[in-house]
């Protein structure tokens, strides 16, 4: 009876372990919170080509549980008994190299924020437990192979950035789990979830994921803000692709299938911080590298390389699938907001191409699918007062955000019993509030209330009467996404994200009630905040991608910072940047692709280290050598006057293709339905985007035609300017305005609270900085570089 009861009480997610080893296998017992529920799991550890793993159905209580290990014990007496090695907080995966399988597993978490009750933990100790008995273990105790891969796979310190939560999809935006709730399998095959190769095994084993968590990498950030008189709960998150994932230089452009380097989705999600809001909203922005085939060798020498356009796609259909995946992902418009320079030959040259990339598959996709595009150098606009950017972007962000909108929408809070645990309609759409994203805003409250039993428990009528929420409001449904990047897309992307967060933020508010207009001013105070949030996001996304923290030049000059301060901050930074991408990269690069399965080691095959020494070695065989067209536009940047020879990085293993076929990806216009990325899994660029000649121009292959539209098709318009959804020369006049009215907003917003306002501080003039600049006792020439030198921010 008490087993029964329990397996009722069946808790969705288990949160605790406890493992135990025999001779034979590893015995794994998972809990609930309260530890009233328990689950078994058995792992064999004998030699077996395959992972072994069985799932008790039996769900036990807590006295059942130590009766069973008791049990355990007296049967394993005769090898050794059972003995405790751990406790820990869930399983990453389970990966195999040479010899046996090892379980990557949480040893030690941190809470560090919540989502309506949902509790969301950072990783903060992790543990390798390799599975082999001592039999099989001696066989590859001393394997040299074997241990080198150990060593690479740890250099992925997954203690810093990767957060998970038990209960809340934290892979999926706000929008998609109310309008459209998913759990288990499913969830795992979003873009965000890095360990979805390391977890592959024991879900097709199991078909559960009851035993694993899913690891997001990249940014959580969460705090209060009083504005208004009300505490508003503000949470900006960011999640990193696992697709074409890497480093800064060994990570450029985008593959054959459409995905691009760094790649990464923000999310800032407002709510009132009380036990049972019934309000929230959402808005999500992307970043990703330039959709083209091009590179940047990796120098010791060269502080800026070269740029390298690999001409292999003329009929730019990688740029295409890009598009199309964004659109699947967000909906229409996908607007562009290019960032890099138009006076500098290296990104002249790809802001060129993209431009015309841009036009062409705009005549290849139907109108209500036509890329919206800006093309707006911001480095040449920030010179003289850098500040003087943030309004311009802001501007763009009204207007982006006029097309897009944003996610607001009412819930309710769960009926029953008030043991009923907070929230589960969040998740479940068992009673939330809401209506299918595809459907439009002007829905009638009978549609909203009609929408929300999903669960077949009790009447829509009977649970409007139960809600005590007030009388509901339309819900507003982002379409569409701003799609930002730079060269990096960290420094200058992270400032215009900034804008388009303090843009939507004021809609935001504004639907919750909170201010009375929706749009916030760059000298509100909660401006400052925000800034704040952007600024930490931005550092911890530099270091994953390009190993320092941003370049915050203008972040810096809006909070009044010495001009000599910024600059020999910005110096430091940029040392340190090309420190980490010529000496540090490839380890790094080397740890990722086995972590996410990228390259899987093989007995008789070329070994990771092997294929980094000599990619001559590693495009022999299975790959073809074919030769690509490129454009090679030179730097001015080198450190010495000698040639920039550049490093071997990982360009072997990054090209590595998995074993098992991969489905092919459909080039049809048709968005995808789903937010399953099984087609991408995996995948890595072919040897083409990364093999590179040393002429500066070699003459234009032939290339096969991906679609039948004639190469008149195929020219870009005769269409002018640098923008298809705004006004340039409206963008370029002075003030802040926005599309209807006035943004100029110098004083603190009249609708928040006095005790958040925040005094402006006024940038000092250098003549006023002298005083600082003695105080520092630097050297006169150094002072003089910083003064009247070029800036190494770019």
């Amino acid at each position: 009876m008490a087993a029964a009861a329990a397996q009722e009480a069946e808790p969705a997610c288990l949160q605790s372990f406890e493992l135990y080893e025999s001779e034979s296998r590893f015995y794994v017992f998972g809990t609930n919170t309260d530890r009233t529920v328990w689950r078994l799991l058995k792992i064999d550890r004998s030699e077996t080509p395959e992972l072994d793993i069985d799932e008790c159905s039996t769900v036990y209580t807590h006295a059942e549980y130590l009766e069973l290990l008791s049990g355990l014990g007296e049967e394993h007496r005769s090898t050794g008994g059972v003995k405790s090695v751990t406790k820990f907080y869930g399983i990453i995966g389970f990966v195999k190299f040479l010899g046996p399988f090892y379980m990557l597993i949480i040893t030690d978490q941190r809470k560090i924020g919540e989502i309506f009750d949902h509790p969301v933990y950072q990783v903060t100790k992790t543990s390798m437990v390799e599975l082999a008995n001592s039999k099989s273990r001696s066989t590859f105790l001393n394997s040299r192979d074997e241990n080198r891969y150990k060593k690479i796979l740890n250099t992925l310190d997954l203690r810093k950035d990767f957060f998970f939560s038990y209960s809340y999809p934290i892979m999926r935006g706000l929008q998609k789990n109310l309008s459209d709730p998913q759990e288990g399998w499913s969830l795992y095959e979003s873009t965000f979830v890095w360990n979805e190769f390391l977890t592959r095994r024991i879900r097709n084993c199991l078909q559960s994921t009851l035993w694993t968590v899913a690891l997001v990498y990249g940014f959580f950030k969460q705090d209060k803000l009083a504005i208004s008189g009300k505490d508003i709960m503000f949470t900006l998150i960011a999640r990193r692709s696992r697709h074409y994932a890497g480093t800064r230089y060994l990570k450029r452009g985008v593959n054959e299938k459409g995905r691009v380097a760094n790649d990464v989705e923000t999310e800032q999600i407002v709510y009132e911080a009380v036990p049972m809001p019934t309000e929230v909203s959402s808005v999500v922005q992307n970043r990703g590298s330039i959709p083209l085939f091009w590179s940047q060798d990796t120098s010791k020498l060269n502080i800026k390389p070269d740029i390298i356009l690999h001409e292999k796609d003329k009929t730019y259909e990688a740029t295409k699938l890009h598009f199309e995946n964004l659109r699947g992902r967000y909906g229409n418009p996908i607007i562009i907001l290019n960032l890099i320079k138009t006076r500098e030959r290296r990104e002249s040259m790809l802001r060129r191409e993209f431009d015309k990339a841009i036009r062409i598959i705009n005549q290849l996709f139907s109108e209500e699918n036509h890329l919206r595009f800006l093309h707006w150098d911001l480095h040449k606009n920030s010179e003289g007062k850098p500040t003087n950017v943030l309004d311009v972007l802001l501007k763009v962000a009204f207007r982006a955000l006029r097309l897009t909108e944003f996610f607001y929408c009412q819930v309710a809070p769960p009926t029953g019993s008030e043991t009923a645990p907070h929230w589960p309609a969040l998740l479940h759409s068992h009673d939330p509030y809401f209506c299918d994203e595809n459907s439009n805003s002007d829905i009638s409250q009978e549609d909203i209330s009609g929408s929300s039993d999903s669960s077949g428990n009790g009447t829509t009528e009977d649970k409007a009467e139960t809600s005590e929420l007030p009388q509901l409001k339309p819900p507003i449904f982002q379409k569409g996404v701003l799609r930002t990047n730079c060269i990096d897309c960290l420094d200058r992307t992270n400032v215009a994200q900034y804008a388009y967060g303090l843009a939507a933020l004021g809609h935001q508010l504004h639907a919750l009630g909170c201010v009375e207009s929706p749009e916030l001013g760059l000298g509100a105070p909660v401006a400052h905040h925000l800034m704040h949030f952007y600024e930490r996001m931005g550092d911890t996304l530099a270091v994953q991608y390009s190993g320092s923290a941003a370049h915050n030049k203008i972040f810096s000059a809006k909070r009044g910072h010495l001009k000599l301060f910024i600059r020999s901050q910005e110096f430091v930074r940029t040392l340190q940047r090309h420190y980490s991408n010529a000496c540090i990269d490839a380890n790094k690069q080397a740890a990722i692709n086995l972590f996410l399965g990228y390259f899987q080691p093989k007995q008789g095959s070329p070994a990771l280290w092997e294929l980094e020494s000599s990619s001559e070695e590693h495009n022999n065989g299975s790959f073809a050598h074919t030769s690509d067209s490129i454009k090679r536009v030179n730097s001015d940047g080198s450190i010495l006057s000698v040639s920039n020879a550049s490093i071997s990085g990982c360009s072997g293993c990054h090209n590595e293709l998995l074993t098992a076929a991969q489905p092919d990806v459909s080039t049809e216009l048709q968005s995808p339905k789903v937010e399953s990325d099984l087609v991408y899994e995996n995948e890595i660029t072919s040897p083409n985007e990364t093999k590179m000649s040393n002429s500066r121009y070699t003459p234009t292959l032939s290339h096969d035609r991906i679609h039948d539209a004639p190469s008149s098709q195929l020219e870009p318009s005769n269409d002018s300017g640098d923008s298809n959804f705004l006004d340039l020369e409206w963008l370029s006049n002075s003030g802040n305005s926005s599309d209807e009215r006035s943004l100029a907003i110098s004083t603190p917003d009249a609708h928040l609270s006095t005790e958040n306002v925040i005094s402006d501080i006024v940038p000092e003039t250098m003549e006023n900085q002298v005083p600082g600049v003695q105080a520092q006792k630097l050297p006169e020439q150094f002072v003089q570089w910083v003064n009247d030198g070029d800036t190494f921010w770019f």
